[in-house]
């Protein structure tokens, strides 16, 4: 049978996307769904093996029946294709929450993991043009702003592992014809057919629209220009930190004239971000409870949102820390404490770093000297021997105590700018 022009097109396609330097050791997510085998096929066919070494992983949720077998069918035919593979099992729902927002967190963290355990500093991800279209559909409906139309990121670093999507151009049709050209078998999932998910309510309103023109084509044509005004907005928030905020003792400070003289979108990213660096949350808060709470401000009130109390304080905005988010959050000395902190000192047998809190924050008599509001204080670290307090560095009681930032990531302001 002849090559077909996807069966050679794709994979050349997908090769250049990956530039002149692809990574060493590339990790798959392998779902055992047509658009990831079709990734695992394509990426066996772009690299020599002793040119970039690949290794695939399935994420078995074990929330419905046969998903055990899927994932190591998925297993099978890495394996056919030489790659090897692992099942990743999460069982980690208690039935509170959202469940779709909760199995693809679990889904990315134990991909994240996995790709560093296994030497990968990149996992590739099949999305396709099709799921950006159906994404950008769907982010209407919520009045996304240039960030949420900018779609879905080709590219996007999570966890120490830059998270690929070498399939974002490409339409799910052309990657069924590759698959069948190539004699691939794959699985469906159900939930792709059940009209209770937005996304497959998303799908069929796409075919509704197609004759307007609204095509996953055009809706991905419209997320690349979003992206650009995107990286403009980035670079004028990340200004704006450099002009009007700083960090202290793990906050945010910022200056409330300027923010109330900002343009409102970079005011709003600006207040975004910092609740997010201070806040360390996977996700930034929706846009519409920052808007609110910017609101607040500007009228002289604070708030709490994403892990963080915003109060002022000496004639500023500080976006601290909240107490009440840290109080499961437990390290040893010398250990990273709240993605943030390392305290080093004197050693006792025992001890662990905890939030220091308002009755901690009570027995440092010499706090206020420190210049540092109440807000600030209290989310600070502080060595315990159980309810005994041995140090708080922060407040004034280092007693030979140190904290100091474990620097895990880019400062406040380089994380504005859109990538």
């Amino acid at each position: 049978m002849p090559l077909s022009a996807s069966d050679t097109d794709i994979p050349a396609k997908v090769r250049a996307w990956f530039g002149r330097v692809p990574p060493p050791t590339l990790a798959i997510a392998l779902s055992g769904g047509g658009d990831s085998v079709a990734l695992l096929h394509i990426l066996t066919r772009c690299f020599d093996p002793g040119q970039v070494r690949l290794v695939a992983a399935t994420v078995d949720h074990g929330l419905r029946d046969g998903s055990a077998r899927e994932a190591d069918q998925a297993g099978r035919q890495a394996e056919s294709l030489g790659v090897p593979h692992s099942v990743l099992r999460w069982r980690g729902w208690d039935g509170s929450g959202n469940l779709q927002d909760a199995a693809r967190a679990a889904r990315y963290d134990l991909l994240c993991d996995w790709a560093r355990g296994a030497g990968a500093a990149a996992l590739a991800l099949g999305h396709t043009l099709d799921d950006q279209a159906e994404t950008l559909l769907m982010r209407l409906a919520r009045t996304a702003g240039p960030a949420g139309l900018a779609g879905i990121p080709p590219r996007r670093l999570r966890g120490g592992v830059m998270i690929l999507r070498p399939l974002l151009e490409i339409a799910r049709a052309d990657l069924r014809a590759y698959l069948r050209h190539n004699g691939l078998s794959w699985a469906e999932d159900p939930s792709n057919t059940d009209d209770r998910f937005a996304r497959v309510r998303a799908r069929a309103a796409l075919a509704a629209l197609a004759p307007l023109g609204v095509t996953p084509d055009a809706l991905a044509g419209v997320a690349r220009n979003m992206a650009g005004a995107e990286q403009t907005l980035g670079w004028a928030a990340f200004e704006a930190a450099r002009a009007s905020a700083r960090v202290v003792a793990g906050c945010v400070v910022l200056d409330p004239h300027a923010l109330r003289l900002m343009p409102e979108e970079i005011a709003r990213r600006l207040l975004t971000g910092a609740v997010s660096w201070v806040g360390r949350g996977d996700y930034p808060p929706r846009r519409r409870p920052v808007a609110a709470l910017l609101r607040d401000l500007h009228r002289g009130q604070g708030g709490t949102l994403g892990g963080c109390r915003i109060v002022h304080a000496r004639g500023e905005i500080w976006v601290c820390r909240e107490v009440n988010a840290l109080k499961d959050i437990r390290a040893a000395p010398d250990e990273v404490w709240d993605r943030r902190w390392r305290l080093t000192g004197p050693m006792t047998a025992g001890a662990e770093v905890r939030a220091l809190g308002a009755k901690g924050l009570s027995r440092c008599p010499g706090w206020t000297e420190t210049g540092l509001p109440r807000a600030a204080l209290e989310p600070s670290p502080a060595v315990w021997l159980g309810n005994d307090l041995r140090a708080a560095p922060l407040a004034g009681m280092g007693l030979g105590w140190r904290a100091e930032p474990a620097e895990d990531g880019p400062g406040f302001a380089a994380t504005l700018l859109s990538h």
